[in-house]
């Protein structure tokens, strides 16, 4: 019986078989480092930060306007517009309208929401705060509503045309410039926007009853909404 005995395979004996065993040696060495490497750094990383929750934002801030002042408040509205906005123009009535029906127990509650597709959205915007510096907010969002087939849509600046409205409204124009210009005025619309997209508006008008962001379909629904809420 022959005996088989089992023996290491003999080494190449050619040199280039030699050069690539060593260079696949060191590969693997290599690649083990690389893997170590990555364990360690896995096992070490720090967790990636918790994203800014949405409850940073605020629905109602402390010098958000406040249009109506109930005695006992029932429940709050909270509407983002833009004033160049068609359809916050169509729903301004209505919404006036439900200030007189509700606003003995409902606050309403106006924010900006300047859109960026609007070339003076942010021009009124700015026009209404400076008004409303002057105790003229109502009037001059009211003036913008019943005008905006004359300035909205234009892609050129209506500032000089919302301007004559705020002489119109007989404001004090030096201090109607001078808000205008004053970075504190773009500071406080800019902070709407900021709270509003948070909160998921994405067009307008946006309306929030008592923090819950409502999907209208007809004014009886919205009416109704609000007849429950005032209860």
């Amino acid at each position: 019986m022959t005996q088989t005995t089992l023996e290491p395979n003999p080494a190449p004996s050619d040199p280039a078989k030699k050069v690539r065993l060593v260079l696949w040696i060191l590969m693997g060495v290599v690649v083990a480092a690389g893997l170590l490497w990555y364990a360690v750094f896995s096992l070490n990383k720090p967790a990636p930060a918790a994203p800014q929750p949405a409850a940073n934002a605020q629905l109602v801030r402390e010098d958000s306007h406040r249009l109506t002042s109930p005695a006992v408040e029932k429940a709050q509205l909270v509407e983002f517009l833009d004033f160049e906005c068609e359809s916050c123009r169509a729903a301004h009535p209505l919404v006036e309208e439900l200030k007189e029906e509700y606003g003995d127990r409902i606050t309403f509650v106006n924010r900006y929401f300047p859109l960026p597709g609007h070339r003076n959205s942010g021009t009124a915007a700015l026009a209404v705060e400076a008004s409303a510096q002057q105790g003229k907010y109502r009037e001059m969002t009211a003036k913008l509503f019943e005008t905006q087939t004359e300035w909205g849509g234009k892609q050129d600046s209506q500032a000089p045309v919302v301007r004559g409205y705020a002489e119109e409204l007989g404001l004090d124009l030096a201090r109607y410039d001078a808000a205008v210009a004053d970075e504190k005025t773009r500071e406080r619309i800019r902070k709407d926007v900021v709270d509003g997209t948070a909160l998921g508006v994405k067009g307008t008008p946006t309306f929030f009853l008592n923090g819950k962001k409502l999907v209208l379909n007809t004014e009886a629904e919205f009416r109704q909404m609000l007849t429950d809420a005032a209860r």
